[in-house]
């Protein structure tokens, strides 16, 4: 602990060259000297100022569910960790390789409600998806919270509730994409994977915090992670027993703590975030497996799995836990204000 404080000491100054950076963007970006375009869809950003793992999928998930009945919706997304480069709009023979692990996840659970894309450049790929699908009304930006060459209607904050962006630096002291006053842009802040039993006084404290550097008017809301019962790659649920944990997300501890809870975890593999499997990485996964033991996923890591266990007639061994946000009591109060900003 003693020999990370000192890394951090040592890594301070480069962190607030970073956010001196990141600062004279934002502040370009404010005076207009560097443009931003409004597209023709009414946008919806759900994003975060920290990197990596504060539940970006869920929300946007949670979102379409909650629009996609009013709304003619498209989710646009950069398609991080994908091989290709450009716009294209995801259909039934994409693959993670091709469009990202988020995005495959998005179509195959919603290919029928909406319509999702990616680009490196929201701009464009705003414009191709009206050029395409000219119906659709509402464009759902997943993780573009800092990228502001694109108008964006509504901005959603994400924080981890385990790891607050008040609490942190910019990269490389820090987890810190920017500034904390780049919380500022913020319609709306989303404290996330909140633990059960928040007291009132406590989220009171979270949102003084986030008013430090946030606007004073904009809500607060609190969500947390609700797990539904773990199903074959078949589809088909499944009583777990004896797993071998495997993870390749930015954030998993909260799924391997959800895991040792309720199952026997044998073994524990973490990969990187949006790590690409490989055949021999899947035949590490089998090895020595026996038969009441089952290799139990994240649903992102089963869009990129599934084809290897397929190919290979192991999928009766692999399922995974699918994941929803849960606004608890603030569910209505949120539903109606997103709802609200869009009219």
């Amino acid at each position: 602990m003693r020999e990370q404080n000192w890394i951090k000491v040592i890594l301070t100054p480069l962190s607030w060259l970073y956010g001196l950076i990141t600062s004279i963007r934002n502040l370009l970006y404010d005076k207009r000297i560097l443009s931003s375009e409004k597209p023709a869809q009414f946008t919806i950003s759900v994003g975060n100022i920290t990197v990596g793992g504060t539940g970006k999928t869920p929300l946007t998930e949670y979102l379409v569910r909650l629009l996609s009945p009013t709304f003619n919706l498209a989710i646009l997304s950069r398609g991080y960790g994908r091989k290709t480069k450009g716009f294209l709009l995801a259909d039934s023979f994409s693959t993670a390789a091709e469009i990202g692990d988020e995005p495959l996840q998005y179509f195959n659970k919603f290919n029928k409600k909406i319509t999702v894309a990616v680009c490196e450049n929201r701009v464009k790929g705003a414009e191709n998806i009206h050029f395409h699908h000219p119906g659709n009304n509402l464009l759902l930006l997943d993780d573009a919270f800092q990228h502001r060459a694109i108008i964006q209607d509504v901005k959603l904050l994400l924080s981890d509730f385990s790891r607050p962006f008040y609490k942190d630096l910019p990269f490389p002291a820090g987890r810190l994409r920017e500034t904390r006053d780049g919380a500022s842009r913020a319609d709306a802040v989303i404290v996330t994977k909140c633990p059960a039993g928040l007291t009132t006084q406590e989220k009171e404290e979270i949102i003084l915090n986030i008013h430090k550097y946030s606007r004073q008017e904009i809500p607060v809301y609190f969500s947390a992670i609700k797990y539904a019962e773990p199903v074959s790659y078949a589809e088909n649920p499944v009583q777990l027993k004896n797993v071998k944990l495997v993870a390749g997300i930015a954030n998993p501890d909260t799924f391997v703590a959800y895991m040792k809870q309720r199952s026997n975890v044998i073994e524990e593999i973490i990969y990187p975030d949006h790590y690409n499997y490989t055949a021999e990485d899947l035949e590490r996964l089998i090895k020595y497996l026996k038969n009441d033991t089952f290799v139990v996923t994240t649903e992102k890591d089963m869009v990129k799995l599934k084809p290897l266990t397929e190919k290979s007639g192991v999928s009766r061994h692999f399922a995974y836990v699918p994941i929803a946000v849960d606004f608890g009591n603030d569910t209505e109060e949120f539903d109606q204000w997103i709802v609200q900003q869009i009219q």
